[in-house]
């Protein structure tokens, strides 16, 4: 084994949320990378994909670590919630948000932070809880590299906040495709998911990428206005045929409402004999 870093991307989204690959294609795209030690799945409001996800990496025997993972929209900005096992509830303060992820024993990461948009932290009310009594309130992290344009309007700033404040520097695609999976991505010292968690929290971790083309922002949001479309086809069809089915959520069982992961027969223990140190079945 090499002495390289571990990799990690922390924030990628599924066909759940606004992603347009299903959990299927993400985990075989991330098997030809063959250099991620650990992925996130964080779809918007939403753990089902990435509960999943880790299930079905498990059952394939993926290398590559699968973290259960949610993007939660805040009243203060969006807020990667990392290492969870329950959704966390949307439309919070953001420093509620924070200590519920905490609550779990989660991380926070702030996503794409500082930018001047709605669905971004500002520094003010960072610098506020990180000044907090309550350390349940204050972020683990901050996500200074994004590869989006809101990812880039603040990237220096973001870089130079979590220098200044001692802040564990987070890189991530924040991937909606699964060939964007790892423009951005986070090295730490071990391979684990353990040991990057142990990283963010001393803030031993680099932030890396490259960011998009525009040309490539622009393929994927008209991906995903065909995907909104298909959608709202298959959840009406549905609902007028009572077929107890809705969209498609990108795995299997994830047509059926409510939505379930449906194991192969046999999976469970195809991919999972031995490997004690994962830490990654699903309850």
């Amino acid at each position: 084994m090499t002495d390289r870093l571990g990799r990690a991307d922390l924030h990628v989204h599924t066909r759940a949320s606004d992603g347009i690959s299903s959990v299927g294609e993400i985990l075989e795209h991330i098997a030809l990378l063959d250099d991620l030690d650990v992925v996130a799945i964080t779809d918007h409001e939403r753990i089902d994909a990435a509960l999943a996800a880790r299930s079905m990496a498990a059952d394939l025997g993926l290398r590559t670590v699968i973290v259960v993972g949610e993007e939660v929209t805040t009243r203060g900005g969006h807020v990667l919630a990392l290492f969870i096992e329950q959704p966390i509830r949307p439309l919070m303060w953001l420093g509620d948000t924070i200590a519920a992820i905490h609550d779990q024993g989660g991380l926070a990461i702030p996503a794409h932070p500082l930018a001047p948009y709605p669905l971004c932290a500002q520094a003010r009310p960072l610098r506020g809880l990180l000044a907090h009594a309550d350390t349940r309130r204050r972020p683990d992290g901050l996500e200074t590299f994004n590869p989006t344009l809101l990812g880039r309007l603040e990237h220096f700033r973001a870089t130079a906040f979590a220098r200044e404040h001692g802040l564990a520097a987070v890189g991530n695609s924040d991937a909606h495709a699964a060939d964007q999976i790892g423009a951005g991505h986070t090295t730490f010292r071990g391979r684990s998911a353990e040991e990057l968690r142990v990283a963010i929290l001393a803030a031993e971790t680099h932030a890396h990428g490259s960011f998009h083309g525009t040309g490539s922002q622009l393929s994927t949001f008209a991906g995903q206005l065909r995907k909104y479309g298909r959608d709202a086809r298959e959840e009406v069809g549905a609902r007028v045929l009572r077929r107890g089915t809705g969209r498609d959520l990108g795995y299997p069982g994830g047509q059926l409402r409510p939505p379930r992961y449906d194991e192969p027969p046999g999976a469970a223990s195809a991919g999972r004999g031995g490997d004690e140190q994962r830490g990654d079945e699903t309850p």
